[in-house]
């Protein structure tokens, strides 16, 4: 597999990136952030993952995911459990809930089984 690389720069590169230098090369929406800190939720996300290396459970779907964050599980709120996500290289700087559906697919039925609420009466052959 090859090594993942974001805008020139390896997971470990960016991992040693002071803020500064870490604004310069990321969009603006992270800029932004990082320009106003983070919000009380995600530094304690941050915190868990510093003290725990494996895993931490968060509320917090709009994090975005830092390069430290790669390797571990974070478990994230879909609105009515919590769903593991292990991070990988390629999701550094997207936000949690980008990977985390919070609604299922629709399945519809035939119609008059399991379907809407219209085609409940249709006759079945």
């Amino acid at each position: 597999m090859a090594e993942f690389y974001y805008r020139g720069k390896t997971v470990e590169e960016l991992k040693k990136l002071n803020d500064e230098d870490l604004k310069k090369i990321v969009n603006a929406d992270l800029r932004r952030v990082l320009r106003r800190g983070f919000s009380p939720e995600e530094k304690k996300l941050i915190a868990k993952l510093r003290k725990n290396p494996k895993e931490a459970k968060t509320h917090s779907r709009e994090m975005f995911i830092m390069p430290e964050f790669v390797g571990k599980t974070v478990k994230v709120y879909n609105g009515k459990e919590f769903i593991s996500l292990e991070v990988k290289p390629e999701m550094v700087f997207h936000r949690l809930g980008e990977f985390i559906l919070t609604t299922k697919q629709v399945r519809h039925g035939t119609p008059g089984m399991r379907a809407t609420r219209s085609s409940e009466f249709v006759p079945i052959k």
